[in-house]
């Protein structure tokens, strides 16, 4: 590469007032040693996406607007969850940047490993895919269910990246094809690898967060890991069809058992048998009817294709127009 790549570092942010001055601080240390190294140019920034926060998160990134001259802010007219943010902060950087990298706000991804993605960047890498070497800082629960996970998603034809979240870097041409997929359902983690490119992984210890609250409790995990499932593959349907077949087969065997001790005089009258047999069999049709309701839910959001966020203030674009009208000296 004969120019050094603008890089732009998108942070989503929602309710982070707690940790963004130490996150700021942080990454620009390291955009600061970056451009010392000659690894990015000097109008790499940093964009903060306030997902709308209730605390003052936007105060903090507009006054750090004006103080530092890496930091950039995008405010979203209202809160339209982390995926969504996340996706806002892209659309928008790719308009200037050579490459994106994409980070959380509790800095718990270990920003030491920025500068080996912007490595692998100038080795000609598209994509870089920041991987947890291991979860000794999860409860014995979440590392246990996390593993089922990715083992599910494997399984029923979904590629994941194992022990990856969204931290990661993207060249601009591998963000151009991941901005051609519209859908309204977003789950960048199984996107981003049906792009394509080369690809690499670089391992990392996930640290604890600096403050504040996770924005995942159990609740969103769930929800988040069952949007996966149902954005990316049918096997739920049909593990319900499979189900209601069972349900048919053993049904026809308790039928036939009935029929021969009916034949035999060893019938005895009761309820229990059939009280739980109505109850199972009710209990499969309303799970079948609540996934198949899910996916309609979904249909229903895609055809609607309405907006997937809205951008209240845009002080990143603003800022490097502003920077790009600056009269140069020779």
């Amino acid at each position: 590469m004969k120019n050094k790549p603008i890089l732009t570092i998108v942070v989503p942010c929602y309710n982070e007032e707690a940790v963004l001055n130490e996150t700021m601080l942080q990454l620009t240390k390291v955009m600061n040693h970056l451009v010392e190294d000659s690894l990015v140019s000097k109008n790499s920034k940093l964009l903060f996406v306030d997902d709308g926060s209730k605390d003052q998160t936007w105060n903090i990134i507009e006054s750090a607007c004006e103080k530092n001259s890496f930091v950039t802010g995008l405010k979203l007219a209202g809160n339209v969850g982390h995926q969504n943010a996340l996706i806002a902060g892209l659309e928008t950087a790719n308009q200037y940047s050579d490459c994106v990298i994409s980070i959380d706000a509790d800095l718990q991804d270990d920003i030491n490993v920025i500068e080996t993605f912007v490595e692998k960047y100038w080795e000609g890498i598209d994509i870089v895919y920041g991987v947890r070497d291991s979860r000794e800082t999860d409860t014995f629960f979440k590392r246990n269910t996390a593993l089922f996970f990715y083992r599910f998603m494997e399984r029923i034809g979904i590629k994941l990246i194992p022990n990856h979240a969204d931290f990661r870097l993207m060249s601009k041409r591998a963000l151009d094809e991941l901005l051609k997929y519209k859908e309204t359902n977003l789950f960048l983690r199984g996107l981003v690898p049906l792009v394509g490119f080369t690809s690499a992984k670089v391992y990392y210890d996930r640290k604890e967060r600096l403050a504040g609250e996770s924005k995942y409790p159990l609740k969103k995990m769930l929800a988040f890991a069952f949007d996966g499932m149902t954005s990316f593959s049918v096997a739920p349907i049909r593990f319900v069809t499979f189900l209601g077949f069972l349900a048919v087969i053993v049904s026809a065997l308790v039928g036939g058992y009935a029929i021969v001790q009916e034949l035999l005089g060893h019938t005895e009258s009761g309820w229990t048998s059939l009280v739980i047999s109505i109850w199972f069999v009710g209990g499969l049709q309303l799970m079948g009817i609540g996934i198949i309701g899910e996916y309609i839910g979904k249909i229903y959001r895609e055809v609607k294709r309405r907006p997937r966020y809205a951008i209240e203030v845009d002080r990143f674009t603003s800022k490097v127009k502003e920077k790009l009208r600056e009269p140069v000296f020779k």
